[in-house]
């Protein structure tokens, strides 16, 4: 169709008007939304891999205390109160002793690490910083226990005896406090853990971080076997048994943090 024409000007063409494209966000929001839940479940299956790699650690220090400081526990405090009760109808004053050494220690163990655990503004997160500072403040409790345990020659006995049992439940005490702040997750006390496993297999459902439990029953009796042995066979290669496990979990959590603040700085 030709379009008229004015004098001195040509042609006149109709208006143009540009119709906007809708576009449709749908898909970028699923994506954001697959890659968030893929982010999630990664960060928590490297959370779940330090809880269970810190499990062996109390295995190893359960171990210890059960065989050579006066057959008690130090995280297991539970098993301390049956044997604190015995212990008044057995007339043992060794064993009420160190029973009750025990449950005050990890307590006081808690009472220093919960309010360490609990600093910062970072409850957000998957691994807050503070639970690392307080795993850290524990591994020095356990390198004080290690020296003490070389200078021993791995058979304390008397005072030193007591002493290395109020570092090992104290440290305890603490990674208990530190776990804690993730929310009902635990390296020290699998009580719980294992009556969740059960239960799930006898009623047929799938309990929460099914892997994390079995990982940390699993990792227990490992630290448990690992340090019977050491400590009876070659006492002298103990320490690397306690400090090794954790010292990587403190580790890994300072070079995940540093690692994501490059990519936030990125």
């Amino acid at each position: 169709m030709a379009h008229a024409a004015l004098p001195g000007i040509g042609p006149v063409h109709p208006e143009r008007r540009t119709v906007p494209v809708a576009r449709d966000h749908t898909g970028m929001t699923k994506n954001a939304d697959r890659k968030a839940a893929a982010d999630g479940r990664w960060q928590g299956a490297v959370r779940d891999s330090r809880i269970v790699l810190a499990t062996v650690t109390t295995g190893v220090v359960n171990a210890v205390t059960f065989l050579f400081l006066g057959k008690v526990f130090s995280s297991v405090i539970t098993g301390n109160l049956v044997l604190l009760g015995v212990s008044v109808t057995t007339h043992s004053s060794s064993e009420a002793l160190h029973s009750g050494v025990g449950l005050a220690a990890y307590a006081a163990g808690v009472a220093g690490g919960a309010p360490l655990a609990a600093r910062g503004n970072d409850h957000g997160t998957t691994w807050p910083r503070s639970i690392t500072a307080t795993l850290a403040a524990e591994l020095c409790v356990l390198a004080a226990f290690c020296v003490g345990w070389e200078l021993s020659d791995g058979r304390p006995r008397g005072a030193a005896q007591l002493v290395l049992l109020v570092l090992l439940a104290g440290a305890m005490g603490m990674q208990s406090a530190a776990i804690r702040r993730l929310g009902q997750m635990s390296s020290t006390y699998l009580t719980s853990t294992l009556t969740g496993v059960v239960a799930a297999l006898t009623t047929g459902t799938r309990p929460d971080a099914i892997g994390r439990s079995l990982g940390a029953l699993a990792a227990m009796f490992a630290g448990a076997l690992a340090g019977g042995l050491l400590a009876t066979k070659a006492y002298a290669w103990l320490p690397v048994m306690i400090l090794l496990p954790l010292g990587l979990v403190i580790a890994g959590s300072v070079a995940w943090a540093r690692n994501g603040e490059r990519h936030r700085r990125g």
